[in-house]
């Protein structure tokens, strides 16, 4: 529990106070690309973070996704829903936790493939979280709250 609590506290400390959620697929606080202008599909493919380049990007629901080549944008394009982040990229404890769409998460270190998807967390110090003994909980938690964050976060984009 107490893990929790410091996470949430670096989360308030953070943004002070709501969710600055403001688009469906996360591209962070700034920036205005996906996961950061990361290769979504390097995770999978490589088995770790590499920036991407707007030389390779692919526009998908709306929002630029770059890529490290023109392979990876190639594979992307053929399949999105495959190589995506789950929850729009947005911290998955956050969304499990209290429905809350951190976007400020670290697409260097705050990640894992569980079961074939793509999942990243507020922060390197919470991923442990996803490799534990509460990992189905709170993966069943976030998948039960998206909907409803989901709807919050595209609200927030249209007003």
């Amino acid at each position: 529990m107490y893990v929790f609590l410091r996470f949430w506290f670096a989360v308030l400390v953070a943004f002070g106070g709501p969710a600055f959620a403001a688009d469906p697929v996360n591209t962070g606080l700034f920036g205005g690309v996906a996961i950061k202008g990361y290769d979504t599909v390097a995770y999978f493919s490589e088995g770790r973070a590499m920036k991407g380049s707007e030389e390779f990007s692919y526009n998908w629901l709306g929002t630029p996704w770059h890529f490290a080549n023109a392979k990876h944008r190639n594979l992307f394009a053929d399949d999105p829903g495959k190589y995506a982040p789950q929850y729009g990229g947005y911290c998955t404890l956050g969304v499990g936790l209290d429905g809350h769409a951190a976007e400020n998460i670290d697409p260097e270190t705050s990640w894992r493939i569980i079961d074939d998807k793509l999942y990243f967390v507020y922060a390197a110090e919470y991923v442990g979280e996803l490799d534990g003994p509460s990992r189905d909980e709170w993966l069943a938690k976030a998948e039960a709250n998206w909907p409803e964050v989901k709807a919050r976060v595209e609200q927030e984009l249209s007003n």
